[in-house]
């Protein structure tokens, strides 16, 4: 969600998901990008399923011992309101963790701060691990990315990964009608209440030159 975020210029409050800031965010994506399945992948799906999963994300040095490189994000770090984030990200989820239980008691506490934040965790981060072992791949990638409808079912539309991943830059990743996309429909909305511009998605042409008829290896096609 903050690489939706980052493309559209626009915010989401997962700070208060406890699940770090934009700026944490976009650098690992980025770095997943640029070295996707290799040694140096974030959240490759090659080391397993709990470093893809949480391992990569709980260990605070694990990028930049991994990787060796922060890449370019001064664009958010040029910002005073990432910035901010950044510096202030544990007092977001405690402020809203207090607030909670000062209106609610321990209900409203367990509810939005266990079970919300467990259900969150657990839809942003499988899909790491799931949609580059198991799918389709319509488009020729250098990786091994691919499309789970069920994965897109459960996360708004982010099983399309092996779209993503051949059209990174678009914040649409269910490119055909029928690939149901409601974190796309959201953005649409913010776009029309003017709180995203500037949408890049891929053209009739952009597809039909990333289009393959390579088959993908039985091991990762759905069942």
């Amino acid at each position: 969600m903050y690489v939706v975020v980052y493309v559209n210029k626009s915010y989401n409050n997962l700070t208060t998901c406890i699940q770090r800031d934009p700026i944490f965010w976009v650098r690992a994506h980025k770095l997943h990008h640029k070295y996707s399945d290799t040694d140096k992948d974030p959240y490759t799906p090659t080391e397993g399923v709990w470093c893809s999963y949480l391992g990569w994300f709980l260990y605070n040095e694990y990028i930049g011992t991994k990787c060796g490189e922060d890449p370019n994000v001064s664009e958010l770090k040029a910002q005073w309101f990432y910035r901010f984030l950044q510096d202030t990200y544990f007092w977001h989820p405690t402020a809203f963790a207090i607030l909670l239980y000062l209106y609610g008691g321990f209900p409203y506490l367990a509810w939005v701060m266990g079970v919300r934040v467990t259900a969150l965790y657990l839809f942003t981060f499988i899909p790491f691990y799931v949609i580059h072992k198991w799918g389709t791949r319509p488009w020729n990638t250098p990786d091994t990315s691919t499309n789970s409808w069920w994965v897109a079912l459960l996360c708004l539309g982010d099983g399309w990964h092996n779209n993503h991943h051949a059209f990174p830059r678009s914040p649409r990743h269910g490119l055909e009608w029928w690939q149901l996309d409601l974190t796309w429909e959201l953005i649409k909305f913010l776009e029309v209440v003017g709180l995203a511009a500037d949408i890049k998605v891929p053209t009739e042409a952009d597809k039909l030159r990333r289009k393959t008829s390579l088959p993908v290896p039985a091991k990762q096609t759905d069942k």
